[in-house]
């Protein structure tokens, strides 16, 4: 009975180690599937055109050269690790490439998740919290740089919060993963936020007296982990330019992804807060402050807003996960059976099959479909009419400006909202959705506008069609186009 008990959880190990790279895999292929729903941003225009001067270049850009209202302007490239992975994965298979990338990001980011749980957590329970945390970030999974990030957050996390579990500190030889991240995304700030959050988890009941041995030790980890976040190309001016975006005052509250979460009908994470409440409820758990803190303040950051709404997803699961797994703890395998070759061997063995398994599909799949970008966001006949008009100055639609980068043209604004400011962004969101129609006049000739490109179901159409000096030349589903009068009047 004994031995029969300890071959099963023998077996059962083995298997676990595999789980993981079954669920990566799965997940890989369900967004390799459904390819198309990530190219829906017109930033990955942007980011890979960006991407496409680095490698042309060998260079990364510190001033703004494709607008014609920041020339010059001082920026930097928070994320230009990633926007080079996109433009030389678009540069051998188009499209496919970013894609791929992506869909590898959210694949590694739920394998990592389910191995962080595995300490604490059984199996369905691992990969059920998985499969919530990806169905979460549906909104917010799109070939764009925080996805290349995102399995660096996972790792990042669960490594802090585990050697809080354990009431230790960090090793030193994860610092180049922070490095690493603050490489791919200007999200890299929220890791170094929550050292001093995760600290305390480690503190939280200990001794005064080693209490404070710990906290120094946390310290001088968050310490390096600050100077690690800045070995990047652009050094400490990468912190610098991942902490603008948060300095834009109102305008965050107009960017789509930055709003604040939304209650007027049920979402999944309506649903996913309730089934939080309702978990706590049944299981009785009791949680430490801290960690009653690191859930609450990853709850204020996705309901401020809805970008964050991923971090609450992934990171939630990992506060969790010991208190969940003290609960009902996990059998203890046999390290002797579950270390030795035979075992080794077949979990190498399995993982083998399923990569190879994953890029075959990949191959096949290939094959026959071709990806492409979702037309709403892609206002190509408009832009081929104002390039044949030859026009320089174009006041475009907001969501326009990465379609109209990646055609070589000069844009009056695109997604990179830092470089342009608060004001300036919110004056052309006041003029252009009708909010301050004044406006509109006032910005077209402070800025020499020669042509107009705007969504054709918005406002900014609309009171141009009564403006004085203005003809509408051009419309269809997804933009309009208007011109000066003189100027429509004088072409053929």
């Amino acid at each position: 009975m004994s031995l029969s008990f300890a071959n099963s959880i023998t077996v059962q190990s083995r298997a676990r180690a595999l789980v993981p790279l079954c669920v990566g895999a799965g997940a890989y292929l369900f967004f390799l599937y459904v390819g198309d729903t990530l190219l829906q941003d017109s930033d990955s225009f942007w980011q890979i055109k960006i991407g496409q001067w680095i490698l042309d270049h060998r260079a990364l850009p510190y001033t703004d050269f494709y607008s014609f209202t920041r020339p010059g302007a001082p920026w930097v490239s928070t994320s230009w690790l990633s926007q080079a992975l996109f433009a030389l994965s678009y540069a051998q298979w188009d499209w496919a490439g970013p894609v791929i990338l992506t869909a590898l990001a959210v694949a590694l980011s739920a394998a990592i998740l389910v191995n962080q749980l595995d300490a604490h957590l059984e199996i369905p329970r691992s990969v059920l919290f998985a499969m919530l945390a990806v169905v979460l970030s549906l909104h917010h999974i799109l070939a764009r740089p925080h996805m290349l990030a995102l399995p660096v957050m996972v790792a990042w996390v669960g490594m802090l919060m585990a050697a809080a579990d354990r009431k230790g500190t960090p090793s030193w030889t994860w610092l180049p993963l922070m490095s690493l991240w603050s490489n791919l995304h200007g999200g890299f700030v929220l890791g170094l936020a929550l050292i001093g959050p995760i600290s305390f988890v480690a503190l939280w009941g200990l001794e005064s007296g080693k209490q404070v041995r710990l906290l120094s030790r946390w310290f001088l980890f968050g310490v390096a982990a600050l100077a690690a976040s800045c070995v990047t190309p652009y050094g400490w001016r990468t912190l610098l330019g991942a902490t603008n975006i948060l300095n834009l005052g109102e305008l965050l509250t107009v960017i789509s992804e930055w709003m604040p979460a939304s209650f007027a009908s049920f979402t999944a994470f309506e649903g996913a807060l309730l089934g939080l409440i309702a978990l706590g409820l049944y299981r009785g758990l009791t949680l430490s402050p801290p960690r009653i803190l690191l859930i609450l303040l990853l709850t204020w950051m996705a309901l401020s807003h809805v970008r964050s709404i991923e971090a609450f997803a992934f990171l939630v699961p990992l506060v969790l996960a010991k208190p969940l797994g003290e609960q009902s703890p996990l059998p203890q395998p046999d390290a002797r059976n579950t270390d030795s070759w035979p075992a080794r061997y077949v979990t190498i063995t399995g993982a083998l099959m399923i990569v190879a398994a994953a890029w075959t599909s990949t191959s096949i799949y290939m094959s026959h479909h071709r990806f492409s970008f979702t037309m709403a966001q892609v206002p190509v006949a408009a832009v081929d009419l104002l390039q044949q008009r030859k026009a320089q100055r174009i006041f475009n639609a907001y969501q326009f400006g990465g379609y109209l980068i990646a055609r070589g043209m000069p844009v009056f604004a695109d997604g990179r909202a830092e470089l342009y400011g608060e004001k300036f962004v919110m004056d052309f969101f006041k003029a252009t959705e009708g909010r301050k129609p004044e406006l509109l006049p006032r910005l077209l000739d402070e800025y020499k506008i020669d042509a107009t490109l705007l969504v054709a179901d918005a406002p900014g159409p609309q009171i141009l069609d009564h403006l004085k000096g203005w003809k509408r030349i051009y419309t269809d589903d997804i933009a309009v186009i208007h011109v000066r009068e003189d100027a429509a009047a004088g072409a053929p």
